[in-house]
């Protein structure tokens, strides 16, 4: 069987010639993606902030009468996501053309959104309150839209920060039971353990702070990479 180019092959590293050190970035955005959806979910009553096939399946049971969801919260995180997405892809329609660039831009936004909402979790009295759970919502569902939109916009394979079902569907389906090679499998590993841990152990802005700190990180990195002229910038 002949041997793919590295153009054209899966790469099988958290670095190759085609994505550059973007699957590094956006492996932490996946870490981070885990624990807003933890704090959103065991904390903010029952709504994903990231995983939007959840809450179409959430605003199913609120109609059908379930007493643990919330009609009004699934809308809303769907909403802001949706507000999030599209702005992601009005950035990527202007900045795009630089993938370091974009993710750089698109990560200093959502450093902005996860602060704002690790201050609004510091200062409320009491987090299960509406007007403060709303606002996480929005804030952290606005980040996740964002996020999102970038990744699928830089198209790093397995790398789309949230789409779990696929995640998971690839793992099975490329692992070596079923005749693959299990490419890939160190950018799969979620942050929702760590999250749901934090949560119940410390508290909601311990993880959104822990959230915080590793897209500061990326956000580092991410500069450097917005002054990159490698031909992993160029988007394809």
């Amino acid at each position: 069987m002949p041997t793919m180019t590295p153009a054209t092959s899966v790469p099988t590293s958290l670095h190759d010639d085609r994505h550059g050190p973007l699957p590094m970035l956006l492996l932490v955005l996946t870490m981070v993606t885990g624990l807003v959806d933890a704090v959103s979910y065991l904390k903010l009553g029952h709504v994903f902030v990231a995983n939007m096939t959840g809450n179409v399946v959430f605003l199913g049971f609120a109609v059908a009468g379930g007493a643990d969801f919330s009609l009004p919260a699934s809308l809303a995180a769907v909403a802001a996501f949706m507000a999030g997405a599209l702005a992601g892809g009005r950035l990527g329609s202007r900045i795009g053309h630089h993938r370091g660039r974009y993710l750089a831009v698109a990560t200093y936004i959502e450093i902005g959104l996860v602060g704002a909402a690790l201050v609004v979790s510091a200062i409320a009295a009491d987090i299960g309150e509406s007007l403060v759970q709303y606002a996480l919502i929005v804030l952290l569902a606005l980040a996740m839209g964002l996020q999102n939109a970038t990744a699928r916009r830089l198209a790093v394979p397995d790398l789309t920060t949230t789409v779990l079902t696929l995640t998971l569907t690839g793992l099975a389906a490329d692992s070596t039971l079923a005749g693959g090679s299990a490419p890939n499998l160190g950018r799969r590993m979620p942050g929702a353990l760590i999250g749901a841990v934090l949560v119940f152990q410390v508290s909601v802005s311990a993880v959104l702070a822990f959230a915080l700190l590793l897209l500061i990180v990326n956000g580092i990195a991410a500069y450097r990479m917005s002054l990159s002229t490698d031909p992993w910038t160029v988007a394809g």
